[in-house]
């Protein structure tokens, strides 16, 4: 196989309801900058206005995905080489942890840890949500399985996301 015969690396980004949702064009600027092709898993509270959805499509050159595809549909990504998910709040982190599928981003979830692909995680949480002890054995629960996470939560509002983090996790070599 020759070098234009590979096929590039491709990126699901998982993103979730937060505000800092609005800056996802950052982290996939910053993944394509590193030749990842990147394909966008929304939760569907996270479709409802918390980033621009046609701006990121465009950015991408893919559909963003936030629901499951019927029977007989083609798949619109490629299968991942490594997940990122950012920024992750305090619902999806739980209910990846406990294995609840109900939505596309965590059915996806689900199964790239089951079949030991490299995911990293920027949370965005508050802090007293980050107190709770179910958050709390999430956390050790996905470490266990696996999951890098870039820090523990993000609850100051002032605080930098840093989005290119969670690239640093799934790259070769660099966590």
């Amino acid at each position: 196989m020759t070098e234009q015969d590979e096929i590039p690396p491709f990126l699901y980004v998982v993103v979730c309801a937060a505000g800092i949702a609005a800056d996802i064009d950052k982290l996939i600027t910053a993944a394509q900058k590193r030749e990842w092709h990147v394909g966008v898993i929304a939760t569907p509270t996270a479709m409802n206005g918390f980033f621009d959805t046609a701006a990121v499509e465009a950015q991408t050159g893919y559909p963003i995905r936030s629901a499951w595809r019927r029977p007989g549909d083609a798949r619109p990504f490629p299968d991942p080489d490594a997940v990122v998910v950012a920024p992750a709040t305090f619902n999806t982190i739980n209910k990846w942890a406990a294995g609840i599928a109900d939505t596309l981003a965590v059915g996806t979830l689900c199964e790239v840890v089951g079949r030991g692909i490299p995911v990293g995680v920027l949370t965005c949480v508050s802090d007293d949500l980050a107190a709770h002890p179910a958050y709390q054995d999430s956390l050790i629960r996905l470490r266990g399985m696996g999951v890098r996470f870039g820090h523990p939560h993000q609850g100051a509002e002032d605080e930098e996301f840093r989005w290119e983090r969670a690239l640093d996790l799934v790259e070769p070599g660099r966590y």
